[in-house]
């Protein structure tokens, strides 16, 4: 179900990871139905669309007039980041979107760049060329346990492709590699992914990435026991986890910090020495 909403909340909040700040929602909602998204905690069904597009960039816009940010940082060498799609898949739901009025004024913006992470290759965008204003962060994670955890959204093999094909097109393109799940056989999983994009990325020195292990929650938890309970095998294991409050005051379930730490260092090692060029902006 897609609502139409004139937004009223134009909040602009800090990220720091991946992006500098995050925009006020143009859309709320996700029409997939990933095992793990934190917006089915608190929308679990449908999608709304905010009307009054012209007002949340103008509202960016006096928000970027006044920002100090140092530059050059992790973000961006020069440019203030802002995330258009935190609350959503805007790749997939682009075509609910004034988008090329979105990536326009983007693209036109002396200061700033918009991002988002999708897990949909939306062949409609490759028509626009942002001139590098507009990154798109392809999620990737195996495909075997996409297939459980993502279903309905786009082949792994087929993002991977996607990337030089953006690239070309006038995109930045980073890979977010989220959420990272360890189960057994985990890491000879992402060896065949980073041999993946060994072998499919022609563009290598532009592509960065994230890296970011589960977050998980009780309610969401509740939820999939009810809709799809084999997805909880991989990502309820609560003699590796624990509970962690969130910076926005939630209750999570994370990996134990001294395993975390353990996995984050095989992980690097994994990925430094199969694909050291697909350098890490961060991981956690």
């Amino acid at each position: 179900m897609i609502k139409k909403v004139n937004r009223k909340t134009f909040k602009i909040r800090p990220s720091g990871r991946s992006t500098d700040f995050i925009s006020p929602s143009f859309g709320y909602g996700c029409l997939y139905n990933c095992s793990y998204c934190y917006m089915k905690r608190h929308k679990p069904r449908g999608l709304s669309v905010a009307t009054n597009t012209e007002d949340i960039l103008t509202e960016i816009n006096s928000h970027a007039a006044f920002a100090v940010v140092d530059k050059p940082n992790q973000t961006h060498e020069k440019y203030i980041t802002y995330d258009i799609s935190c609350n959503e898949d805007f790749a997939l739901h682009a075509k609910h979107h004034e988008w090329k009025k979105i990536f326009t004024f983007f693209k036109n913006h002396p200061d700033i760049m918009g991002s988002f992470a999708t897990k949909y290759v939306n062949p409609d965008l490759i028509e626009f060329d942002p001139e590098c204003k507009i990154r798109i962060r392809f999620s990737l994670m195996p495909q075997r346990k996409a297939d459980i955890h993502e279903p309905n959204t786009s082949k792994i093999i087929d993002r991977i492709k996607a990337i030089d094909a953006f690239i070309e097109a006038g995109y930045d393109v980073h890979v977010n590699y989220s959420p990272i799940i360890v189960y057994e056989g985990w890491l000879n999983d992402y060896f065949k992914l980073f041999s993946m994009m060994n072998d499919y990325v022609e563009h290598k020195e532009q592509v960065f990435s994230e890296c970011i292990f589960l977050t998980h929650n009780f309610e969401r938890h509740t939820l999939n026991l009810k809709n799809h309970p084999q997805t909880e095998v991989d990502i309820w294991t609560p003699n590796i986890q624990e509970t962690k409050t969130s910076q926005y005051g939630c209750e999570n379930i994370r990996y134990n910090y001294k395993l975390k730490r353990e996995y984050i260092n095989q992980f690097k090692e994994l990925h430094g020495k199969v694909i050291p060029w697909n350098k890490i902006r961060y991981i956690f």
